[in-house]
């Protein structure tokens, strides 16, 4: 089952879904990919005694502001070498 939705995108974000005839395919690939890697997570947490709940979640994001695009960047860096399992380098 599929349903429509109407979104706003930033407008770089929209000429890049114009050009695509599969518009549709990127935008879910990309949400599933999301919800997988926010599942990856909260079970990483749980593994090692975090318990995630919805009120948690709410606090957190109450109290945290997001990641600077610099500390995107950072992570992104950082999971590479531990990936390449080159973790010394860290």
């Amino acid at each position: 089952m599929t349903r429509r939705i109407t979104v706003s995108l930033p407008d770089d974000v929209a000429e890049y879904l114009d050009s695509h005839p599969h518009a549709t395919d990127i935008v879910t690939n990309a949400v599933r990919a999301r919800m997988e890697r926010a599942e990856e997570t909260r079970k990483a947490l749980e593994a090692v005694g975090f318990r995630s709940t919805p009120e948690g979640r709410a606090w957190a994001r109450s109290v945290l502001r997001p990641l600077t695009e610099e500390q995107r960047a950072e992570v992104r860096r950082r999971s590479a070498l531990i990936q390449a399992g080159r973790s010394e380098e860290i």
